[in-house]
């Protein structure tokens, strides 16, 4: 198969690092000019620069004032991905309502701001790919995390809301379900879990035997094999693939998903 998305301009949500840039890196080499976001200034200049193809849109998009900053740098893409969020472990019972609302606000309404801003010129142009990067903790929620479990669930409602809106456009709308992924942010998260003193590979194995045992690949997911997925799904190849949930973790044990 041939990827080929040239003169197709993309914006990843949260692209300077991890899953995120490895959506941008994976658009750019199939020839979209990709937007990277993120709020320091410096630092999406610097990421735009090593990717290549790619420009600087930088903004904090968890707020209205960053999201007009974002959108007046990239006005009409033909991809949109929605990939920024944020993680982390808290005992349910201690979860306050200024964080409900911060992992709200971060991980789903930011995705929907940017949808009702662009999908409207998708439609009118008839060709558009918007995707939101969820995770499988949207249907089996972690025990230590179901703040963040809650908001990539609604992920799934928004993006299969979405899907119908855009229904016989030319414009297809998805979720890709990452499961727990290799980034910097995530090994910190892993030693929160499991003995800081354990060499890297230990840890991981004993993360996921403790906390993820269902996985049937067994280990961490490398952010180059979901931006992959999302890559294709980018594609004009996917065009009969809208309204989805596509599974990238890793697959689970006597468990059925979406």
């Amino acid at each position: 198969m041939r990827l080929d998305l040239t003169g197709k301009t993309a914006l990843v949500s949260g692209s300077t690092q991890g899953i995120g840039r490895a959506i941008a890196t994976g658009l750019s080499a199939a020839g979209a000019r990709v937007a990277v976001n993120g709020r320091d200034a410096a630092t999406v200049e610097k990421v735009a620069l090593e990717i290549g193809n790619a420009f600087a849109a930088p903004g904090d998009l968890a707020t209205d004032e960053g999201t007009r900053a974002v959108v007046a740098a990239v006005p009409a893409p033909d991809i949109l991905i929605n990939n920024l969020g944020i993680f982390g472990a808290q005992p349910a019972l201690e979860i306050t309502d200024d964080q409900w609302r911060r992992y709200f606000e971060v991980n789903v309404l930011s995705a929907i701001r940017l949808t009702r801003t662009y999908l409207p010129g998708m439609l009118d142009r008839g060709w558009g790919r918007i995707q939101y990067i969820a995770s499988d903790s949207a249907v089996v929620t972690p025990a230590e995390m179901i703040h963040y479990g809650m908001t990539k669930t609604a992920l799934l409602a928004v993006s299969r809301g979405f899907a119908k809106e855009a229904a016989g456009s030319g414009v297809t709308v998805n979720s890709v379900l990452a499961g727990p992924t290799h980034t910097g942010g995530v090994e910190d998260f892993v030693y929160e879990l499991v003995d800081k003193n354990l060499p890297w590979d230990e840890a991981q194995r004993e993360f996921m035997r403790l906390h993820r045992p269902q996985s049937l690949l067994q280990r961490l997911i490398e952010p180059d094999e979901i931006a992959n997925m999302v890559v294709y799904l980018s594609s004009p190849l996917a065009s009969a693939t809208t309204g989805g949930a596509v599974r990238v973790d890793g697959g689970y044990i006597d468990a059925i998903l979406p």
